[in-house]
């Protein structure tokens, strides 16, 4: 494992990048603020990303909601989330690396549901898109998505969230192959996307995350699901996604570069990407 990025997933940030507008005054703070960490990735590429998502009832409906499931096809399809698929390659699994974690994380306590079939929608390609905005014919690495939910009430603790994080970097360690694996946590920050805080974000409380969530993560872990949506709203629920990428990287790491951005279509975007160190303090890819 070499490095662990943390980045909200909006729709309309893909979106931006498809039609050509990531130069306007709107969208231009935004990107500008991703380039640091898009230069550092391209120099320190992954065989395989972990990409820790949320499907947005587009492959998993509310009649049946796993609280994690893990995809171990060859390849996934580009959802079609009712405006076309955005035109980007379809993503190419690591099935092998997929059956590996189903298996340990189950030994590890962890009941994994598996989509051996699965449409990505914007949770994963968006992240993917930060990562390397121009991929021609194919991604630079194969993929193996990790769902979340995030949608249907009861959603998994931090606690929980952050402790399946630290059972994928044991299993994805325990790997036997010499692969380089780099792991996504995506969503947030915070934003509610309606009922009467519609628009809500807490820039105090984004901060203190993006902080907190290298230095001091069981802190965030101690917050409940009601603190998560009351400090970040609805959506901003997300963020307990950024803690399975986080437990997953071990205790020592390295920033290399974040961003902060209000709004990114009504949501606070952020980005944070982290190497990972060994316990001497040198780096592990």
């Amino acid at each position: 494992m070499i490095w662990g990025l943390a980045t909200s997933h909006v729709p309309s940030i893909g979106a931006a990048m498809d039609h050509g507008k990531t130069d306007e005054p709107y969208w231009k703070p935004l990107f500008d603020g991703y380039a640091p960490a898009r230069k550092w990735m391209q120099d320190h590429r992954p065989d395989v990303a972990v990409v820790i998502y949320n499907d947005h009832a587009n492959s998993v409906g509310l009649d049946l909601v796993p609280a994690f499931g893990l995809g171990t096809a060859e390849r996934y399809p580009v959802a079609d989330e009712g405006w076309g698929r955005r035109p980007v390659p379809p993503v190419i699994g690591s099935p092998e690396l997929s059956a590996h974690l189903v298996r340990e994380l189950i030994d590890d306590s962890f009941d994994i549901a598996t989509f051996n079939q699965l449409d990505v929608d914007h949770g994963l390609t968006v992240p993917l898109s930060v990562y390397c905005p121009d991929p021609g014919d194919a991604w630079p690495c194969a993929v193996v998505p990790l769902l979340v939910n995030v949608i249907q009430y009861p959603q998994p603790t931090a606690a929980r969230c952050y402790a399946l994080g630290q059972a994928l970097g044991r299993a994805i360690r325990s790997f036997p192959q010499d692969l380089r694996v780099a792991v996504f946590g995506t969503g947030g920050m915070s934003h509610q996307l309606a009922g009467a805080r519609a628009g809500m974000i807490n820039e105090p409380f984004d901060r203190m995350f993006l902080e907190t969530v290298e230095s001091d993560p069981a802190r965030l872990t101690a917050l409940t699901r009601e603190d998560y949506i009351r400090e970040a709203g609805t959506e901003g629920l997300e963020l307990i996604m950024w803690l399975v990428m986080r437990g997953a990287l071990g205790p020592n790491i390295r920033r290399i570069s974040d961003g902060y951005h209000v709004p990114a279509s009504n949501t606070a975007a952020g980005i944070a990407l982290f190497e990972v160190m060994d316990r001497n303090g040198s780096v592990v890819g």
